[in-house]
């Protein structure tokens, strides 16, 4: 998977769980958890809702790896 993330610390450093990350970001608990496992690609507004709470650039939660495997 060319995206990855590191969400699932972020929301650590801040002390909340994957629901209390949901109602922050306006999403629900279940999509936090499907980012976090990578099974999901947030839009960009989404990612960028998730950068400005946690406090940091895009690019320090998500992470794009070009899939040299083709």
């Amino acid at each position: 998977m060319p995206l990855k993330n590191h969400l699932k610390e972020m929301r650590a450093r801040l002390g909340v769980n994957q629901a209390e990350m949901g109602k922050l970001a306006g999403t629900s608990r279940q999509t936090i958890s499907q980012i976090e496992r990578g099974d999901y690609s947030p839009s960009v507004t989404l990612a960028l809702k998730l950068a400005k709470i946690c406090n940091v650039k895009v690019e320090d939660i998500f992470e794009y790896e070009e899939d040299n495997n083709e």
